[in-house]
């Protein structure tokens, strides 16, 4: 396995980061690319190739692709809805970096390409109440995603597949459905709910407040995946073969009343909520249907929401102890 050399891109990132270090652990040789520099990636490991690169720009993917047998793309300019309600042009300009890795994955002759899609493409009229009936493949067409940053994975999925079709190049494509974790971004305006919530949580018990700030009216519903689950569905649908995308995810569904409810549990302390309504709070209501990769791939969550969250509290709490000795 050493000498098939695999690529990730967006190595620096929270799902990259948990990826490079799970194929190092396989005895996979691994590329680890990422825009940052290597002092803000969230991970970084000796024993890959790490590399600083601008994948935006043809001739950096040109670099990042050569030689390597598999190609996992899991770069975007992209956060939380507070980032990407406010960035949609930013988060177009990803579309570069699938766009150019691809045509150099082909130029490359890579076998494999993986894409990380989001559920942000799915049609937003699909997604207008809190009791939301479970997102299936097909309900991304006819066409509505998330302005800007799920129309960029909508259409670098049809990249994708088009690709795949003229060129033969072995594209898979996963939905991620609100991955979370340790080893994320928690702070800084791109952090996800869990990871924001948890934050918040962690610093009321630290300081001794008794208040939280929810954006909405926190009856919005959501799935939510932990990293370890997505690591196992992303490795098996590369492996496979399941050519159109796939949702992956948790359909647990739970409100962020509800995700506060846990957090607070794990911390213990319960706190006074002051809800902002202006605030950017995403659709009213998201869940995986993963009907299709368990007939396919056999695939399932097996991390139970709050199990995962109490693994993600205890990280982002001692990162704000770490914070404070320094």
């Amino acid at each position: 396995m050493a000498d098939r050399l695999i690529l990730v891109a967006g190595a620096g990132g929270f799902i990259g980061g948990h990826l490079v270090g799970r194929l190092l652990r396989g005895g996979h040789a691994v590329r680890a690319v990422d825009v940052k520099p290597a002092h803000s990636w969230y991970q970084r490991f000796a024993e890959a190739d790490n590399r600083v690169l601008d994948l935006r720009a043809r001739p950096a993917c040109e670099e990042a692709a050569a030689g390597v047998a598999e190609i996992y793309n899991l770069a975007a300019d992209m956060g939380g809805m507070g980032f990407i309600e406010n960035n949609k042009a930013l988060c177009m300009l990803s579309v570069l970096i699938n766009t150019h890795l691809l045509m150099a994955a082909q130029a490359a002759g890579a076998e494999r390409y993986f894409f990380s899609s989001s559920a942000c493409a799915y049609n937003l009229d699909k997604q207008k109440r809190p009791d939301v009936t479970a997102l299936k493949e097909s309900d991304a067409y006819p066409a509505n995603p998330e302005d800007g940053y799920g129309w960029e994975k909508l259409f670098s999925e049809r990249m994708c597949r088009h690709f795949r079709e003229d060129f033969g190049l072995a594209t898979r494509v996963a939905r991620y459905h609100n991955v979370y974790g340790p080893h994320g971004t928690y702070d800084g305006g791109r952090e996800k709910a869990p990871a924001a919530i948890c934050r918040k949580v962690a610093e009321a018990r630290r300081s001794g407040g008794r208040e939280i700030e929810i954006w909405g009216d926190g009856e919005q519903s959501r799935s939510f995946m932990y990293i370890d689950d997505c690591l196992t569905g992303t490795g098996l649908i590369m492996a496979g073969a399941e050519t159109e995308p796939l949702n992956l995810g948790s359909d647990e569904l739970v409100t962020i009343n509800q995700l506060v409810d846990i957090v607070e549990r794990i911390a213990g302390i319960r706190l006074k909520r002051r809800y902002k309504l202006d605030a950017p709070k995403g659709v009213r209501g998201r869940n995986s249907d993963n009907r299709l990769i368990r007939e396919r791939l056999g695939w399932a969550p097996s991390i139970p929401l709050e199990d995962g969250l109490e693994q993600t509290y205890r990280w982002i709490h001692d990162q704000l102890a770490a914070r404070q000795a320094a």
